[in-house]
C-alpha cells in the first residue's frame, strides 16, 4: 500500500525545479551499480539520481532537514516529480513542438554548465589560489583601520547636548544607548573600518582624531554625528585561510570568464537584433 497520505507533502513549487530539468536530461536507464531506493509504477529511483537531486536542488531543501531527514525529503521529491513526468508522458506533452524548444534550450545549458565546472575543477588548484592571492596582498595599498563609536541624532541641538553630557564624564556608550538613532551599531560601536567605508564626512572626521578624542557634531545626509575614536592601525592584509574561498572564486570567475572571451574572439557572432551600423559620408572620404 502507498504511504504517500503518510508523507509530508512536497511543496508544489519543487516539482518544476532545477532537478527536474537535470533529470529529464540524464540517461533514462540507470547505471549498472546504482542502488535502487524506489519505483514509482516499476520505474526505479536510485542512489545515483538522489544524490544528482540533492547537489541540483541545494538551497531548495529545508535548512532543518539534515542527514537522513534530508535524503528522505528530496526522495519524497523525485517520487512525486516521477508522477509528474509519467502523467506528462501520457499526455504526449514530450511530443509538443514546445517542449523539443524547451529540452533543446536546456540540453545547451547543461552542456554550457557541465564544461563551466570543469574549468571551475581544473582552475582552482593550490597554486593557482596562492598565486591570486599574493598577487592581491602586493597590490594592497598602504591604509588606516579606525575603531569608533558614534552618536547620531537628528539635529545640531540634540547632538551638542550629548556632546556635553560625554564630555562631562558620562560613558560614551551609555548615552549612544540611550539617545543614538542607529540602531544597527550596540552602544554606538561602529567596530573597525577605514575612511572609504563611511560618508565623506563622518570619514574626513574620524580620521583627523586620535584614540580617545570626541569631534565636535558632524553632519552628513543621516543626520548628527558624535565621533569618539577608540583605536586606529596600519590594515593588514587578512591571511589566506580566512579568504581562501572568496579567492577560490576569483580564480574561478577569471578562468571562466577568459574562456567565454577567447571564444568570443575565435567566433563570427552576429546581432540581427540591433540594426546594421551605417557609415558617415565624412567616414568614407578618409
Amino acid at each position: 500500500m502507498s504511504d504517500t497520505k503518510n508523507r509530508k507533502k512536497i511543496p508544489t513549487t519543487l516539482l518544476f525545479g532545477a532537478a527536474s530539468i537535470a533529470l529529464l536530461l540524464a540517461s533514462s536507464s540507470a547505471p549498472v551499480h546504482a542502488k535502487a531506493l524506489a519505483k514509482v509504477n516499476g520505474v526505479e529511483i536510485t542512489d545515483e539520481d538522489l544524490k544528482l537531486a540533492m547537489d541540483d536542488l541545494g538551497p531548495g531543501i529545508p535548512r532543518q532537514l539534515e542527514g537522513k531527514a534530508r535524503e528522505s525529503y528530496v526522495l519524497d521529491f523525485l517520487i512525486d516529480e516521477q508522477l509528474v513526468v509519467q502523467k506528462a508522458q501520457a499526455d504526449k506533452l514530450s511530443e509538443t513542438p514546445d517542449f523539443a524548444k524547451k529540452l533543446a534550450y536546456l540540453r545547451d545549458k547543461a552542456l554550457m554548465e557541465t564544461l563551466l565546472s570543469n574549468i571551475a575543477k581544473s582552475a582552482a588548484t593550490e597554486p593557482a589560489i596562492k598565486l591570486a592571492y599574493d598577487e592581491a596582498a602586493k597590490n594592497q595599498k598602504p591604509d588606516t583601520e579606525f575603531h569608533a563609536h558614534h552618536i547620531l541624532l537628528p539635529t545640531e541641538e540634540e547632538a551638542k547636548t550629548a556632546l556635553k553630557r560625554v564630555r562631562g564624564g558620562e560613558a560614551f556608550d551609555k548615552v549612544a544607548g540611550e539617545l543614538s538613532k542607529d540602531p544597527g551599531a550596540k552602544g554606538g560601536d561602529l567596530g573597525w573600518f577605514t575612511k572609504d567605508r563611511m560618508v565623506p564626512e563622518f570619514g574626513e572626521a574620524a580620521s583627523k582624531l586620535e584614540p580617545g578624542q570626541i569631534s565636535e557634531p558632524v553632519k552628513t545626509q543621516f543626520g548628527w554625528h558624535i565621533i569618539k575614536l577608540d583605536e586606529k592601525r596600519p590594515k593588514t592584509f587578512p591571511p589566506l585561510d580566512q579568504v581562501k574561498d572568496q579567492v577560490a572564486r576569483y580564480v574561478v570567475q577569471k578562468a571562466q570568464s577568459e574562456l567565454v572571451v577567447k571564444l568570443r574572439e575565435g567566433a563570427k557572432i552576429e546581432r540581427l537584433d540591433q540594426p546594421p551600423e551605417t557609415t558617415k559620408p565624412e567616414d568614407k572620404k578618409k
